[in-house]
């Protein structure tokens, strides 16, 4: 995957199946390497990823940092908070002090969506994007679709249930994108004001505003954070109607998909979007979504900084 060295990740949308299925493959033997008893290569010694966030993230940032450590190259974690950014320097200047400073790579996450795309365009470095508003986290579609490959063992013809709030998912957006181009079917269902009617057709899924209708017969099934952060508009009635319309259930579960893998994003409002005792079934494969989180990471990193095995 030569052609991806020195490039940027924003999104997914450049991205052919069979692209996806060789970052995934690179995912598998950075998988391997992190289960040796002392998981370290060098292949990214010398290089340095800047890691800057202007949003709070533990998953993310904390992967990115392992990611960078197993593959032999030092990272500079950088949030917005103990910046020079409170003092009102710019996005740009920022990007600009990065390259400065020497860094190879440069990892953000910012509130404003194609915040990522822009620093791309200034930075002449990679840049990864770790989440930009509502836009695309495209590392996280990724990990959602080898963890469902390892616990499926394909991805085409699987059916695919993005259940919540769509309105304000980056998360969803790359997720359903990237399970519709390698072949499966997507339906995307919550409340009617948090599930922008374009986002279906744009996303290449249906729209389902029933939440029965979503879950039966899936697969696999994405129970997406409430956003409570970003509700400030009104959109819901209360947090109680949302539980009980839209929140995911042992009963409702084992009635209408028992068979289906669950997915979730993280952090996880327990007894919102799911009941707790979710997480515990056997087909729930949040964990499996952490440990691919790294591996991604790392095979993310390393072909745009050393473009994979042929240079």
């Amino acid at each position: 995957m030569g052609w991806l060295r020195g490039s940027s990740l924003c999104d997914l949308d450049g991205l052919s199946a069979a692209a996806i299925d060789e970052i995934l493959d690179t995912a598998e033997s950075m998988a391997e390497i992190l289960g040796r008893p002392i998981p370290r290569v060098p292949a990214l010694r010398g290089r340095t990823v800047l890691l800057l966030f202007y949003e709070a993230s533990t998953r993310t940032r904390h992967s990115f940092e392992l990611a960078c450590k197993v593959l032999g190259a030092d990272s500079l974690s950088l949030a917005a908070s103990t910046s020079s950014v409170v003092k009102g320097e710019s996005l740009l200047d920022t990007v600009r002090t990065a390259v400065a400073m020497g860094a190879d790579a440069l990892v953000l996450r910012h509130p404003c969506s194609g915040a990522a795309a822009q620093a791309a365009a200034w930075a002449g470095i990679p840049v990864v994007n770790a989440g930009d508003g509502t836009h695309a986290h495209p590392t996280q579609g990724l990990l959602d679709l080898l963890a469902v490959r390892r616990l499926r063992g394909v991805l085409s013809g699987l059916r695919l249930a993005v259940v919540g709030d769509v309105l304000h998912s980056r998360v969803a957006r790359s997720a359903a994108s990237a399970f519709a181009r390698c072949g499966a079917e997507v339906t995307l269902s919550g409340p009617p004001t948090l599930l922008p009617p374009e986002a279906g057709p744009a996303l290449g899924a249906r729209v389902c505003h029933d939440l029965e209708g979503a879950l039966r017969g899936a697969d696999v099934v994405m129970a997406l954070r409430l956003q409570r952060e970003r509700q400030d508009d009104g959109l819901l009635p209360s947090l109680a109607e949302y539980r009980a319309r839209w929140g995911i259930d042992r009963a409702r579960w084992e009635r209408l998909c028992p068979g289906a893998v669950l997915l979730h994003p993280g952090p996880v409002n327990r007894g919102v979007e799911l009941h707790p005792e979710m997480l515990d079934l056997p087909r729930s494969a949040v964990e499996e979504q952490v440990r691919a989180g790294v591996a991604v990471r790392m095979a993310v990193l390393y072909h745009l900084l050393n473009g994979g095995a042929g240079g």
